[in-house]
């Protein structure tokens, strides 16, 4: 599969949804390079996120994150947001400028499965909120973002990779630095 390396594919979706995992895997496959902007920030900033969330709050995490986003200027990447990445318009248009975002779309049930504590990975959410609630308030924003959605329920993640090759060479297709359906 020949894709326009003048753009990035973006993977949206909830923390634990596949995000990384299926980033890396699916670089490799098409050639591109893979970034995690949550590895950017803790690196950039030499603290964990929860870490960020705990000593800054969660509203100046998520200006710094929209930051991180702003600054992303790849082409020919897969690139993971974290997934409070669609709480910034501005960030979530700058990704979509240059590239095709993914919406990698776990049900409630096999999310808890896999997000055992919410504090643990530094998930940016209001104190009261638990993993319903959040599932609940992000969901409409990815869907909003999304140009392909990937059901990936009971899926493992080379037929994640599968599903997404598959709707990438049959749905949007990448010409000329254009996003066409």
């Amino acid at each position: 599969m020949a894709l326009d390396k003048n753009f990035n594919i973006v993977l949206i979706g909830m923390p634990a949804s596949g995000k990384s995992t299926m980033g890396v895997l699916l670089a490799r496959y098409i050639g591109f390079d893979f970034v995690d902007l949550d590895i950017l920030i803790q690196t950039g900033e030499k603290r964990s996120l929860q870490e960020i969330i705990t000593e800054q709050g969660m509203e100046a995490f998520l200006r710094m994150e929209e930051e991180y986003l702003i600054r992303a200027d790849y082409s020919g990447f897969v690139i993971a947001p974290g997934g409070s990445a669609v709480y910034s318009a501005r960030g979530m248009a700058h990704l979509a400028e240059k590239g095709i975002m993914v919406y990698l779309k776990l049900g409630l049930e096999h999310l808890e499965k896999r997000l055992l504590s919410l504090d643990a990975r530094g998930v940016v959410r209001s104190p009261d909120q638990d993993i319903k609630a959040l599932f609940a308030g992000r969901k409409p924003l990815y869907e909003k973002y999304a140009d392909i959605t990937i059901e990936c329920d009971n899926l493992s993640l080379d037929q994640m990779v599968s599903a997404l090759k598959k709707e990438l060479s049959s749905g949007i297709k990448i010409i000329k630095g254009e996003k066409n359906e």
